[in-house]
């Protein structure tokens, strides 16, 4: 069996939900890994500073701005940092010369972009700015970066396929991650350096963040506090289990990008480019309606929700289905784990994780 090349492997967002586990899943392949957060108060930072724990970084080194090493595992270092921090992240990378980096790092959530606009162009845009030119000053062999299914905006067609215009965002954070992937291409097309766009799909799982549905309609259920389902719950969603999407991102890390050398000028296709440069769906490829959902937490917990129903919100979309026929191609995988297994498992985090705090 050939054995996989061991990477040395910045992670961005390492304390997040998917960053924390991307970490666990890349630590038994061997590769040297440093994981950067810069840990802020987006949502209560407790959930940050556990999943760090649980990575052997302990709270009382965590702020010291220095690169620690890990208590439980050999090849996984981190430091807090704030990727906007120009000259922190030019000695990162000039120490650490990295083989491949992997920006999960970003302002996250629609709804706190109609609130706090400056927070996704300080983060999404100069923060990734400051990891392109790491990367090319370093001569990083590949940049994997977190995209996300919101930069369909307006498309209606299902299923939504890399092959899609996406010129229509519906919301600022939409936009930061559309500009991530233009950025990412100009880069890939002055320097020659190879970046994948990863498009994530409703993403959802244990250690997953409080501001996600699932975690406050389990949260609400349990404490006989009322749900709020927006769109009077004729929502649809292909909802990811986040152990599938971070068997993606292993998956493509040595699946490095060399061109389409039948691109055309004259029919552009979205999905690829002369340049080394591509972006992927990463979804289940499945419609879940949002009650199902809802009815499926309700199944687990043994408790009914009560349910208020809303409009739908700015900045929000009806719908969504990822096309991951070309994952399927270029890694022979695509993610399958089952919403009832999946809630399940979210379910067992959620009750043993609050009754040990």
């Amino acid at each position: 069996m050939m054995e996989h090349k061991k990477n040395k492997i910045l992670v961005t967002g390492a304390a997040g939900f998917i960053g924390y586990h991307l970490v666990k899943r890349l630590i038994p392949d061997g590769h040297q890994i440093v994981g950067l957060d810069i840990i802020d108060h987006y949502y209560d930072p407790k959930y940050k500073i556990a999943r760090l724990e649980d990575l052997g970084i302990t709270q009382d080194q965590i702020y010291q701005g220095e690169l620690l090493q890990s208590t439980r595992h050999d090849h996984f270092r981190f430091v807090q940092m704030d990727l906007q921090d120009q000259a922190a992240m030019e000695q990162l990378f000039a120490d650490e010369q990295f083989d491949v980096v992997i920006n999960l790092a970003a302002q996250a959530g629609v709804r706190h972009s109609l609130s706090h606009p400056h927070d996704y162009i300080n983060s999404n845009i100069t923060g990734f700015l400051n990891v392109l030119e790491g990367c090319r000053h370093n001569a990083v062999k590949h940049l994997l970066y977190a995209s996300s299914s919101s930069v369909y905006g307006l498309n209606e067609t299902m299923p939504l396929s890399t092959a899609d215009n996406v010129d229509h965002p519906i919301s600022l954070y939409a936009a930061s991650k559309k500009a991530n992937e233009l950025m990412a291409h100009s880069y890939s097309h002055l320097y020659q350096m190879p970046t994948t766009g990863l498009r994530f799909f409703t993403v959802y799982g244990p250690w997953g963040r409080p501001d996600m549905a699932l975690f406050i309609f389990t949260k609400n259920i349990l404490e006989g506090v009322p749900i709020e389902v927006f769109n009077n719950g004729k929502m649809i969603r292909d909802f990811t289990y986040v152990a599938d999407i971070v068997e993606g991102i292993a998956r493509l890390i040595s699946v490095v990008p060399v061109g389409n050398a039948n691109w055309s000028g004259f029919n552009p296709d979205p999905a690829s480019s002369p340049a080394p440069w591509c972006v992927h769906n990463i979804g289940n490829n499945a419609e879940v309606p949002l009650m199902d959902f809802v009815r499926e937490i309700e199944a687990v917990l043994g408790k009914q929700a009560e349910i208020i129903y809303r409009p739908m919100q700015p900045g929000d979309v009806p719908k969504t289905k990822a096309d991951v026929s070309a994952l399927q191609q270029a890694i022979d995988y695509s993610p399958d784990t089952q919403v009832s297994e999946g809630i399940r498992n979210f379910v067992e985090w959620y009750k043993a994780f609050h009754e040990s705090v």
